[in-house]
């Protein structure tokens, strides 16, 4: 018999026959013994928890009318469970009616057999439904074989992207004669405040979804500008004339025509669909740009390039810009040795409304033990010889 040699070619399913009527246990039972492992209940409640046991049950021959829980009952309860909530379903019921057959089906069952049955019917559709059982749970093994695969990529591409931003990054640094723990501080510092403020009227929106995420990710661009400063003024160990200072405040702009012109190569370059279903690579590249641009703005108006003023400067880079002072003051330069951390955090109170946004400035003093346990944790290592202040 074909049902028969399909069951056969099979790995062994289990099958569980659920009835009152110990008679049709046996002779379900006998007949699906030799081309598969057989368990039995004799009452719903017993049902459940067998359904719930190892090895669980490919599918279920389940009898309508039984006392106690019915198989409807049964059925609803099972679907219920997350563990049990897939199993296909069979009625076997005397209950032939074409209303009861329906609501069977409604319910979640996959097939309605009516007694008295016929072995031949019942080891067909049986052999049918463990058949597509067997599919679905090869479509579900691939399905999730797939969503690990696409996972690893993912965590592969970011990995690759974020290697890319730190390497451009230290390329800006390393000619600032600067390390990248600068970057991994500053990046945790505007980590730090961006999560205080998550919840800050004045800050949500900014922050909200994968903003902060985007911020911290574009924190470590935001002295890419520097890339295009010369070496006589980037590397000049003391303080800079007018000249000089005038072209060292170009960085920003540098780092911004950079990246805009990244952005609208890419965008000319990528497809319409890409350019629609891929706007978190550009997302990024925009709060980037302004991290760029933006950090030495000041609350008061008094930065540059732009000479912003209050929330006119992008929330990012007002972030970033505590940041970068702070590490500025507590970190070695070649014409200054570190502040100490009280020092600095007068320098950046006395900033609040000025330089800094006030509520930013709030948040760094209720974060400042977490800035200092960042500045200790990424230290850098001691010279040989602490360098002298310059005048």
């Amino acid at each position: 018999m074909k049902s028969q040699q399909n069951l056969s070619a099979m790995d062994e399913p289990t099958i569980l026959i659920v009835d009152d009527t110990p008679q049709n246990l046996t002779v379900l039972g006998e007949l699906l013994q030799p081309l598969c492992r057989v368990r039995a209940a004799n009452s719903g409640e017993r049902a459940l928890r067998v359904a719930n046991t190892a090895p669980r049950p490919d599918l279920i021959l389940l009898d309508v009318m039984m006392p106690g829980l019915d198989g409807y009952e049964v059925l609803g309860r099972l679907r219920e469970d997350p563990a049990t909530r897939d199993i296909p379903v069979i009625f076997v019921t005397a209950m032939d009616a074409a209303e009861n057959e329906e609501r069977g089906l409604k319910l979640g069952a996959v097939d309605y057999i009516v007694k008295p049955f016929s072995p031949a019917i019942v080891l067909a559709r049986v052999a049918t439904h463990l058949e597509l059982k067997r599919a679905r749970d090869r479509l579900s093994a691939q399905n999730n074989w797939l969503e690990r695969e696409i996972s690893r990529r993912m965590a592969e591409n970011l990995l690759i992207q974020d290697l890319g931003i730190r390497a451009l990054a230290c390329l800006a640094e390393a000619r600032d004669n600067e390390t990248g723990l600068h970057i991994v501080r500053t990046q945790s510092y505007v980590e730090t405040l961006g999560r205080h403020l998550g919840n800050h009227p004045r800050f949500a929106e900014a922050l909200a979804g994968t903003q902060l995420e985007l911020i911290v990710k574009a924190a470590p661009l935001h002295d890419i500008g520097k890339v295009g400063i010369p070496d006589s003024i980037l590397l000049k160990p003391g303080p800079l004339d007018a000249r000089e200072w005038e072209i060292m405040k170009t960085h920003p702009l540098i780092g911004t025509a950079a990246i805009s012109k990244a952005m609208e190569e890419a965008l000319a370059e990528a497809s319409d669909d890409v350019a629609e279903h891929a706007p978190g690579a550009f997302a990024f590249l925009r709060v980037a740009n302004e991290i760029a641009g933006g950090h030495h703005e000041k609350w008061d108006g008094s930065g540059y390039p732009q000479a912003l003023e209050g929330d006119a400067i992008p929330v990012s880079a007002r972030l970033m810009a505590l940041a970068d002072v702070f590490d500025a003051l507590i970190s070695r330069r070649v014409y200054k040795p570190p502040m100490p951390l009280e020092q600095a955090t007068e320098i950046i109170l006395a900033g609040r409304g000025r330089h800094f946004d006030p509520d930013v400035v709030d948040a760094f003093l209720a974060c400042r033990d977490e800035f200092a346990s960042i500045a200790t944790r990424y230290a850098e290592p001691e010279p040989e010889h602490e360098p002298e202040a310059q005048t």
